[in-house]
Parts: structure tokens; C-alpha cells; sequence
């Protein structure tokens, strides 16, 4: 069984400090056990990283090791056709996961580079939707539906 990874963008780091009224409380350590336990047998390779340079080269490991992917990109999101390219490579599915909904904020945040090879995306439950996104994921790679 591959792993699936699970890959956090720039200043997600400060989840549980950075703006609380947007992002909530919990922290990315939480987060990381609750995808864990989510994923259950199956391997997961959870990162952060304020790098888009570390972030296209998790992608391309994700390429030749995974099963699927979540990545909250954060701002690279909306920046960032390197990472579109090194993610349109990925033949599993991609989940696009942000914790807000990035539609009920500034306009800057709803063109994303990413949604455009995306399997899907989930935006708005906030950090306790990973878990939520992990069995997701689970799910599409068990019914190879993407």
C-alpha cells in the first residue's frame, strides 16, 4: 500500500497562532494526528513547508511513491503555475484542500492555479475537514474515480 501525502503550503506553520477568526484554533500538529488516525493502515506522508521550491519536489515524490494527494497550498494557490504543472504529472487522485472558503473572501483568493487539475476540492470546514479529506481520498483511490 502507497502512501497518500499530505502537503500544507506557506504559513500553515502558524496554524492555531495566525488569525484565529479565519483558521481556528487547532494546531498543525493536531492536524497531522487526526489525518493519521483518518488514514488508519494506510501510510501517511504529512509535510509543511513556506518553500514552493520543497513543495513541487514533495509533489514529485508524491509522482513516483503515492497513492494520492491533499495539499492546502496556501498562497501558492494562487500564485504558482509550477505547481500546477509538477501536480498535472500526478496520475492519482488530488484533493485541493483549504480550510476557509476562499469563495467568501477577497477576490485575490478565487482564482486557483491548482483547482484546474484538481479531482476535487474542499474548502470550508476548516482544519477539522482533513480528516474529512483523508477518507476522501481513501475513497477515490479505492473506486479509482478521478
Amino acid at each position: 500500500m502507497k502512501p497518500i501525502y499530505v502537503l500544507n503550503g506557506p504559513n500553515l506553520n502558524r496554524l492555531g497562532k495566525r488569525e484565529p477568526e479565519i483558521y481556528g484554533t487547532t494546531t498543525l500538529a493536531e492536524v497531522e494526528a487526526w489525518c493519521r488516525e483518518a488514514a488508519g493502515d494506510r501510510p501517511v506522508e504529512f509535510r509543511q513547508t513556506n518553500s514552493e521550491e520543497r513543495l513541487i519536489d514533495w509533489v514529485h515524490e508524491a509522482i513516483d511513491e503515492g497513492d494520492g494527494i491533499i495539499i492546502n497550498p496556501a498562497a501558492f494557490t494562487f500564485t504558482s503555475i509550477a505547481l500546477l504543472d509538477a501536480l498535472k504529472m500526478f496520475k492519482g487522485p488530488i484533493i485541493e484542500f483549504h480550510i476557509s472558503n476562499v469563495h467568501r473572501r477577497e477576490p485575490i483568493y478565487h482564482r486557483s492555479y491548482v483547482s484546474m487539475t484538481a479531482t476535487t476540492v474542499m474548502a470550508g470546514l476548516g482544519a477539522e475537514g482533513y480528516p474529512l479529506a483523508v477518507k476522501a481520498l481513501e475513497m477515490l483511490i479505492m473506486k479509482q474515480r478521478w
